[in-house]
């Protein structure tokens, strides 16, 4: 039996939590990828897998039919396509970005890249975490026209579970802010529920399971209950200042087209008030310290 190569060429930028497992499917999936990471010492396991090391985003650009984009905010995502991308970009080739970022951005830029070089737009960020990132069982909400979504779906088929096409260039990334809402939400009310559990008497360990299969049962409840019930916050696999940059996009949104979003809104302060605390770049588990300090 033979196996058909892939048609296309790939050149990833942001190989982190998300982005180097991502690209390992990739690559195991028989893709030639190219890859840039403004710390290159990321790169390793990569490489080691076959991923091409480009020594600058110009020449990952030139090497690559499809530019795939894993980064951490929207000024990267803009500094990255304004000063490497624009210049470099051409009808032939797409641009895929798998970053959370903001939705007007978003649009702003798609239309500066294809006026400047005709290259077409993709915003597909993904929801699964780096478990979904390493198993190929991530959810993408995509954003862009019906042909570019179309070769979306063919390139990121080893990444994902569901590809939703949301309509055009930016709906992607406000179906993304929406899961984040519910996502941040439910984190919080897990950690504060967990903290009354415990100090209630109930055997927190318990809670996850007691609730599985329940009205009240969800993956963030299964994944963090446990974690903050035994206190184990590592490895990070997620962070709390991803979760306050897309609460900020989605307090933003909300007042640009007036509507109430007070529950998220109060997350985003409670998530604020716990980053302050020196816990940005840990894991989202740790919000259970704020109803149960040290």
């Amino acid at each position: 039996m033979t196996t058909k190569t892939p048609r296309y060429t790939l050149g990833f930028i942001g190989i982190g939590l998300m982005g180097e497992p991502m690209t390992l499917r990739l690559l195991a999936a028989g893709y030639t990828v190219n890859v840039w990471n403004r710390s290159p010492e990321k790169l390793q396991s990569v490489t080691e897998a076959g991923a091409k090391v480009q020594t600058n985003i110009a020449n990952l650009v030139k090497y690559s039919d499809i530019i795939l984009l894993c980064l951490a905010d929207s000024p990267i995502v803009e500094q990255i396509v304004i000063e490497h991308i624009l210049a470099h970009g051409n009808k032939d080739k797409l641009l895929i970005d798998l970053s959370s970022t903001h939705p007007d951005i978003t649009k702003q830029l798609a239309k500066r890249l294809q006026a400047s070089c005709a290259m077409a737009w993709v915003d597909a960020p993904v929801s699964g975490g780096v478990a979904g990132a390493i198993n190929g069982t991530l959810a993408i909400m995509a954003g862009g026209s019906e042909k570019s979504v179309t070769i979306a779906r063919e390139i990121l088929k080893p990444l994902y579970a569901q590809l939703t096409h949301m309509g055009d260039v930016g709906s992607g990334q406000i179906t993304k802010v929406c899961n984040q809402m519910i996502v941040s939400c439910n984190v919080l009310v897990i950690a504060e529920m967990m903290a009354l559990a415990e100090k209630s008497g109930v055997d927190a360990n318990k809670i996850a399971s007691a609730l599985a299969g329940g009205f009240a049962d969800s993956k963030p409840l299964q994944i963090v209950a446990p974690e903050m019930a035994s206190a184990s916050f590592t490895p990070v696999k997620w962070r709390v200042k991803t979760l306050l940059k897309d609460l900020n996009m989605a307090t933003d949104l909300a007042k640009t087209h007036t509507s109430a979003t007070p529950m998220s809104a109060l997350a985003e302060q409670l998530m604020q008030l716990h980053g302050s605390h020196g816990f940005l770049e840990q894991d989202p588990a740790t919000l259970i310290k704020l109803y149960k300090p040290d």
